[in-house]
């Protein structure tokens, strides 16, 4: 129904207000100390925290770093929920905390035709593994991406700048990061697998 739609994206800020006031204060930070942090602005940390901003990808990852915690900790676990940022759209597909607090998260990722996504570090350790359905992408570390087109797979460091863009069309993939468990910051060796299989 049309009329749902409103009703989630207001659900989705305040859940995302909420969460974000009280990692802030958890962790002792200022609304300034955080936007600053961040790389972000102190007045739109403020709308995000009064519920009255929709949160995008690009301030929530921002955000997280500073925060100490992977996308669903300030977007939350429930399935089919999403943000976008004009380029990329991430949709939760899964979301799985392990034993030793480190988490594996599983997003339907759309990337546009047009665009480029550049994502801040997140924690450390992080690795982010993407599976091709449609189109062509590049993405990866910043300055050393690699091409992969329907069938592929790519794997980066995700505790390190990174970019996703379109090469071919629209793409639809499924992004997978493994967020290791706090206090962990040993370095995951990462592969990609580029073959020509088809899906």
């Amino acid at each position: 129904m049309p009329e749902d739609k409103p009703d989630r994206n207001e659900s989705l800020r305040v859940a995302v207000a909420r969460r974000i006031t009280q990692l802030r204060r958890d962790r002792g930070l200022s609304l300034s100390g955080l936007a600053l942090q961040a790389g972000v602005g102190k007045g739109t940390l403020s709308e995000l925290e009064a519920g009255t901003r929709n949160p995008t990808l690009g301030t929530l990852y921002a955000l997280a770093g500073p925060l100490g915690v992977p996308l669903t900790g300030l977007l939350g676990d429930e399935t089919g929920r999403g943000v976008s940022d004009g380029v990329v759209d991430a949709r939760l597909l899964a979301v799985r905390t392990h034993d030793d607090g480190g988490t594996t998260e599983v997003f339907w990722l759309t990337i546009a035709s047009t665009g480029t996504r550049v994502s801040p570090p997140h924690g450390p350790g992080t690795v982010e593994h993407l599976r091709v359905v449609r189109g062509g992408v590049r993405a990866g570390v910043r300055g050393a991406e690699q091409d992969a087109g329907a069938g592929d797979s790519l794997s980066w460091r995700g505790d390190a700048v990174h970019s996703y863009a379109s090469t071919d069309g629209t793409v639809e993939g499924v992004l997978t990061i493994e967020t290791s468990a706090p206090g962990d910051r040993s370095v995951r060796s990462v592969r990609s697998d580029r073959s020509d299989r088809s899906v």
